[in-house]
């Protein structure tokens, strides 16, 4: 059985990995698809979403505001998808405290698609995928005026990146291991 600080070197270590594959796939391919001008898939949230449960408030906002920051230095979006990473954080515990009737689900220590069942990710990931595209979209038109184009844009990238994401998740799966 390994020890402690072994489990949350591997822990860190995983979440690294997870950190920088999403943040390349979304610059290097997502970035660069637009369909019809309303679709923007955007899957870099999936590392907030899977991040250990028993993360510090304070260190989730932050790693929220990172995580997005990262992504607006490639995007030149100046802060866009900062404060909307940061409000998807921020959403994350109640949203996770809606789904299951409790803060912290002590059976489960990373939320996942394994862990949780499907009916339980689909329904977390969406939540937190329209929080974050809400926000974005809203911050990037800075207008009611075009509303209803905003929130076309809004319906279809959260569709788009659900779908995503949840391709995603299966990737990530954490597989049980064979007993010898």
């Amino acid at each position: 059985m390994p020890s402690q600080p072994s489990k949350q070197m591997n822990s860190l270590l995983v979440n690294l990995v997870r950190f920088a594959g999403l943040i390349l796939l979304q610059v290097l391919i997502l970035n660069n698809i637009q369909l019809i001008g309303y679709v923007n898939p955007f899957v870099y949230v999936l590392f907030i979403m899977m991040l250990p449960l028993a993360l510090p408030g304070w260190l989730l906002l932050l790693i929220g505001f990172l995580t997005g920051y990262t992504v607006d230095l490639f995007m030149s979006t100046n802060g866009l998808h900062a404060a909307s990473t940061v409000l998807m954080a921020f959403a994350r515990p109640y949203v996770i405290q809606l789904a299951t009737g409790v803060k912290e689900p002590e059976t489960v220590s990373e939320p996942g698609l394994s862990q949780m069942g499907i009916r339980w990710w689909f329904s977390f990931s969406l939540s937190l995928v329209v929080v974050h595209h809400f926000a974005l979209f809203l911050l990037e038109s800075f207008s009611f005026s075009q509303l209803g184009y905003t929130i076309l844009r809004m319906l279809l990238s959260v569709a788009a990146s659900e779908i995503i994401i949840l391709m995603l998740s299966y990737f990530f799966m954490m597989r049980p291991k064979k007993k010898s």
